[in-house]
């Protein structure tokens, strides 16, 4: 019996990711440089530090980089590529199915705190989640599976009874390792990505009701 939903954040309930990775190709070709997806990837869904794009870029170009004036020019990029993104369709639907059906609703993101809540906020849908647990909160991100662990036991609930939404590889290991139900939405960027371990993946949580996909895993 599904008891909660828990979901990530980065490009999962919004679609940072796929414009993070954007401004990110968008400083890279000013220095004449195009940033590998493969690579960049490795840091999708997981600790930051798996790969430096601002290491990469200094060791393309062969000279050193200003990286505090690329970080400046690089977060300019992105937010006015963000500006009018709102949430991934059918989030809001899914979050206000899961509050009317009284599931514990999670979140649960490797990003740091100071990332998640603004965004958030500008969303309007703080409201909807009972436990967010962040980079802070814990001594591993995913793919370690601590974050969805650390929701699963603010809840009390097992992990056989709860389902995670992700997006990306790191994520979804994250939540196969804390043995949850994992639900896959792939985004722009991830799409092509190889997933291991999943237990039905979406193109949009527009293609089937929330009460649909519990329904069909809890006859599993």
């Amino acid at each position: 019996m599904i008891e909660a939903v828990v979901f990530d954040f980065d490009g999962l309930i919004r679609d940072t990711e796929t414009f993070e990775f954007y401004s990110f190709q968008e400083v890279f070709r000013v220095h004449g440089i195009e940033l590998p997806l493969e690579l960049y990837c490795k840091r999708i869904g997981g600790h930051m530090n798996a790969f430096d794009p601002y290491s990469y870029l200094q060791e393309s170009i062969g000279r050193p980089i200003n990286r505090e004036e690329l970080r400046i020019l690089r977060r300019q990029k992105y937010d006015m590529l963000i500006k009018n993104v709102k949430e991934r369709p059918g989030v809001a639907n899914y979050l206000k199915s899961a509050k009317k059906l009284g599931l514990k609703i999670g979140l649960a993101s490797s990003a740091p705190y100071d990332w998640v809540m603004p965004n958030l906020e500008e969303l309007n849908l703080v409201g909807y989640f009972d436990c967010i647990r962040t980079h802070e909160d814990v001594k591993n991100v995913k793919p370690d599976p601590e974050l969805y662990l650390n929701v699963l036991d603010y809840f009390g609930v097992n992990s056989h009874n709860a389902i995670a939404f992700e997006d990306s590889p790191n994520g979804a290991k994250a939540a196969t390792a804390a043995e949850m139900h994992t639900v896959i939405v792939p985004n722009e960027l991830t799409k092509d990505l190889v997933f291991d371990n999943f237990t039905i993946r979406l193109n949009s949580m527009l293609e089937l009701e929330l009460e649909q996909l519990i329904e069909s895993l809890n006859s599993q």
